[in-house]
């Protein structure tokens, strides 16, 4: 982590340090929380361009720990649900309530109704350096960004050049040796002669989890429908038709009667259809809070957990085809009841050891999903793995919001 030289404001709340990411770059910052440090820290890869102190939610109104962005910014605004009271420099990271804003009082202890409230000058300071769709990490303990490296990591397509005017080599004039070349001087490419520039592309974000039960039941009745046995309506519900098509097909199989969607079946299905793997876990890609994209993907190892895990694109270039990747790694329990649903009896890699990356390769995209991710990645693009799904805090107007559990105390 290196800091950046330090100036000091509104005596020592906070401290804004200079170089912070330029103008429009203000979606690729990592707002990261601590709740046990009760302190923000601001993130420009892995410079540190800002910190204060904050105050988070106090018991029977705690603050959510999770992977947020900034769904909305007002320089004004006041509370709906709390008498109408003043939040300054609101920007909000759940539709449901839950937003960083300037307050009077932030003690160095847990003190809010939920939200992230911060000293006047940092919320001010903090709010003209961001944009929507900048990224807030709630975490319970101190998390921060880490450099990654992997083959697994996307890359952006490399869009090819187009050759500069000035380039090309152009008929001699009249008079001029028939081996002699002319160059045209131009000081600034012309959209209209043709030249491409290298255009500035919005960020995507990317979620990556296990399938849902009726994500899963979807594809196998789509499966069984195609190659000759009624499963119905492709809903995700194991309706009568759909158990009697599992039925028959083990029949016909010679599966073990009565077990269901056991590996066996999924395996014998996925062999008899040869469209490869049925899909455990999903890939979805949003844009501006609209969700644009969605495939099936296969993770590897299904019994050991994935782990919850943040990464960030910055210097994306499709000129070259290069980016580098910042992320965090945070700690999410799964209750006995969860693990047992997901079939995990094996936990996450430790965050020390590129668990990030380590999940990353376990999951494999389809072609068409990589290809989508490459042509789309602008700089600020983000990644998230999971296994703890859509959560309802995703909906209209968001970016993939994942929430994150401290395990209960023994």
């Amino acid at each position: 982590m290196r800091i950046l030289p330090v100036f000091a404001a509104s005596l020592l709340c906070f401290t804004a340090l200079s170089g912070h990411a330029e103008a429009g770059t203000g979606q690729a910052l990592q707002i990261i929380v601590s709740k046990d440090l009760q302190r923000v820290t601001v993130y420009d890869g892995l410079d540190v361009v800002a910190q204060s102190k904050v105050s988070t939610g106090k018991p029977g109104h705690t603050t959510p720990s999770g992977i947020f962005s900034i769904l909305e910014k007002r320089k004004f605004h006041r509370s709906n649900i709390y008498s109408n009271a003043p939040m300054p420099w609101m920007q909000r990271i759940t539709w449901s309530g839950v937003a960083l804003h300037e307050s009077n009082s932030v003690p160095d202890y847990p003190a809010s109704h939920g939200c992230v409230r911060l000293p006047a000058a940092f919320a001010k300071s903090l709010f003209e350096m961001t944009e929507r769709g900048a990224h807030v990490i709630i975490s319970d303990a101190e998390v921060t960004p880490q450099l990654l490296s992997g083959s697994a990591l996307p890359k952006p397509q490399i869009e090819e050049a187009v050759p500069m005017v000035s380039d090309a080599p152009l008929r001699a004039s009249i008079g001029s040796s028939s081996n002699e070349t002319v160059e045209v001087a131009m000081n600034d490419p012309n959209p209209e002669l043709g030249v491409k520039q290298e255009a500035q592309r919005d960020p995507i974000y990317i979620l990556i989890t296990r399938t849902s039960e009726r994500d899963r039941v979807a594809e196998i009745q789509e499966r069984l429908n195609a190659i000759g046995y009624d499963a119905g309506t492709v809903d995700g519900i194991l309706g009568r038709l759909t158990l009697r098509a599992i039925n028959d097909f083990r029949t016909v199989y010679q599966l073990t009667p009565g077990k269901g969607l056991d590996d066996d079946f999924v395996a014998a299905l996925a062999a008899r259809d040869l469209k490869g793997p049925i899909a455990n876990g999903r890939v979805m890609i949003r844009e501006n809070f609209k969700e644009i994209y969605s495939a099936g993907v296969t993770i590897d190892e299904p019994q050991k957990a994935l782990g919850t895990h943040f990464m960030e694109a910055r210097d994306v270039s499709p000129t070259d085809g290069t980016v580098n990747w910042y992320g965090v790694s945070l700690a999410n329990h799964l209750s006995t009841r969860e693990q047992a649903r997901m079939g995990i009896i094996e936990q996450a890699d430790d965050p020390a050891f590129n668990s990030a990356t380590n999940a990353l390769a376990r999951i494999h995209m389809p072609e068409e999903a990589r290809k989508k991710i490459a042509t789309l990645m602008g700089e600020g693009s983000a990644l998230t793995i999971t296994d703890t799904g859509h959560q309802p805090e995703t909906g209209l107007g968001t970016n993939f919001i994942t929430l994150t559990r401290k395990a209960p105390q023994s």
